[in-house]
């Protein structure tokens, strides 16, 4: 069995961890669509990336004075950056997210939730796939955000 370090007070403790409910073949089928979804959010990236997200509002708007000729334009240009800067910091978090899934299918700890080292259900593994806390543990994280 892995094992978890979980420091408390100073002091390390070792916490059993629960190998991962899937097998060796499922692993890899799991671990190969979490590439192939990584892999789509890096072309969404890019693609936002080469949208106006990097330009100047002078070089976005294509202005070559750098005034917009109406303030709602300029307004409409601050609201279409901001909102692609928005997704592509979604987008970076669901990146880190599939990374620690992958590296948790590499370990064998996939399918383990990481507070109570109970198993979490391949149903929610399937509509989730970066999930890294059962539901009862998620449930308890969400209320205690509220």
């Amino acid at each position: 069995m892995a094992k978890a370090k979980k420091k408390s007070k100073g002091k390390v403790k070792e916490k059993a961890r629960v190998k991962s409910p899937f097998t060796k073949k499922e692993l890899q089928i799991i671990r190969k669509k979490l590439i192939e979804q990584k892999a789509q959010i890096l072309e969404e990236l890019l693609s936002l990336k080469g949208k106006d997200i990097n330009k100047t509002f002078k070089d976005a708007s294509g202005d070559l004075s750098g005034y917009s000729f109406h303030m709602a334009d300029m307004a409409t240009d601050l609201y279409d950056r901001e909102f692609s800067l928005e997704l592509a910091e979604g987008e970076r978090e669901r990146l880190f997210q599939l990374d620690d899934a992958i590296k948790r299918v590499d370990e064998g700890t996939y399918g383990t939730c990481d507070k109570c080292s109970g198993r979490i259900p391949k149903q929610r593994l399937k509509a989730v796939p970066q999930a890294h806390l059962c539901i009862k543990c998620k449930e308890k994280e969400e209320r205690s955000k509220r």
